[in-house]
């Protein structure tokens, strides 16, 4: 009898030991992740030239404590970690050693800007450390070929360009085109894409072209080249502070050309508002996300979350504002991500699930659009619809443009 008690112990002590072997099997971390937490680092523009964009890092932070006070993920709480870049490269540089060196986070996300993703790009890559839903759209950062670690969550700057190129050709084709961009990787992307959406015809359609450093006080002396140019097309390949200065420049010119504005610089409160609401009227974008001021969305579900949020976790930002909007999604794709790795919380694993996104609809996407991604294609978003600027809101038009091919 208490032979076969002895084997009864022993037999339930060893499953129990499998069991708990089994379990600590499964659980794999890299540094930056534990049994409780999960660091995730950031740069923002909480400063400088693009600090209207310090809000999306605001937004962000908040959608984690919000995470993180319904038990954060799969039992872990996620730490935040965010520093102020200022729109600086050097200053990235300083603050992403930091991240990775000092604070040891398991990966980075949404670092924002063209130019500070630029230049961590080659270290994170040599790290073997994510540089998740990086907050730009130049075709650098969806390159899985030559930066495995790197990831983008904007529409591709260059994709995008061809689109405006290929509605020019459609609905404007005798336009003369002048074109402001940015002196970076972001406008020469978008430069790069509406001539390959022209084709053939870039060389006779575009008349101008003008560029400007971020650190630039005012565009005025590239908007007068160009209007002296007689373009009657206008293509601002830009950033809030530069478009928003374009869009009252022309109007004090009493210049009246067709107008097209990257996806970047489409706030109504940090660039059509400072503009002038009525300068901006008639302004062409593209959009792939619902827009608060929009009563489309009055009763829609996924814009109740986001107010209902907004109004709890971030009750001092603008529930209208776009920017906004962008960190919520972003930060909803985040949490997405970091759930599918389940206890597996390896910088190698979080790559793997963020590159296998399957038709995720977030809250705020349009109807119609979702995201997904493979090994070979790390684009996030490939649909957009077109929009234009009715002097209080943005308007869409148009079917859901889906564009596959080659990303610049």
């Amino acid at each position: 009898m208490r032979k076969g008690i002895l084997h009864l112990v022993t037999g339930t002590a060893l499953a129990i030991a499998l069991s708990a072997s089994s379990a600590y099997a499964q659980k794999k971390y890299d540094t930056g992740a534990t049994d409780t937490e999960i660091k995730v680092g950031q740069t923002n523009p909480f400063s400088g030239p693009a600090s209207s964009y310090a809000t999306i890092g605001k937004t962000q932070a908040a959608y984690i404590k919000m995470i993180n006070d319904q038990g954060g993920v799969n039992g872990r709480k996620i730490n935040l970690i965010q520093y102020d870049d200022a729109y600086s490269p050097p200053k990235a540089v300083e603050q992403v050693r930091k991240l990775v060196e000092s604070d040891e986070v398991l990966l980075t996300f949404q670092i924002l800007g063209t130019p500070s993703n630029a230049a961590v790009q080659k270290y994170l890559n040599a790290k073997k450390v994510p540089q998740l839903f990086a907050a730009t759209g130049a075709s650098k950062f969806t390159d899985p070929k030559n930066f495995p670690w790197t990831m983008g969550f904007n529409p591709n700057y260059f994709v995008e360009g061809r689109i405006y190129g290929q509605y020019i050709i459609k609905n404007h084709p005798n336009a003369k085109v002048g074109i402001l961009y940015q002196n970076d990787d972001l406008g020469k992307d978008y430069l790069n894409g509406i001539k390959a959406g022209l084709g053939d015809k870039a060389a006779t359609m575009i008349v101008a072209e003008a560029s400007y450093e971020v650190s630039d006080p005012t565009i005025d002396s590239q908007i007068l080249k160009i209007k002296s140019s007689g373009a009657d097309l206008f293509f601002s390949a830009s950033t809030p502070k530069q478009a928003a200065q374009a869009i009252k420049k022309i109007a004090e010119l009493d210049w009246h050309p067709v107008h097209i504005l990257d996806i970047n610089a489409t706030s109504v409160g940090a660039v059509m508002k400072p503009a002038g609401l009525e300068a901006s009227k008639g302004v062409i974008s593209v959009n792939y996300g619902k827009d608060p001021l929009d009563p489309t969305w009055k009763d829609d579900a996924g814009m109740k979350k986001y107010l209902d949020f907004m109004a709890k976790y971030y009750p001092d930002g603008d529930k209208d504002s776009i920017f906004n909007t962008y960190g919520y999604s972003t930060s909803q794709l985040l949490i997405h991500v970091l759930k599918a790795c389940g206890d597996d919380l390896t910088r190698e694993n979080v790559m793997k699930q963020a590159t296998s996104l399957k038709n995720v609809q977030l809250d705020l996407s349009l109807p119609g659009i979702v995201n997904s991604t493979t090994p070979d294609d790390y684009r996030v978003n490939k649909q957009l619809q077109m929009q234009k600027f009715n002097g209080e809101r943005w308007e869409l038009f148009g079917p859901i443009l889906e564009d596959s091919g080659p990303a610049g």
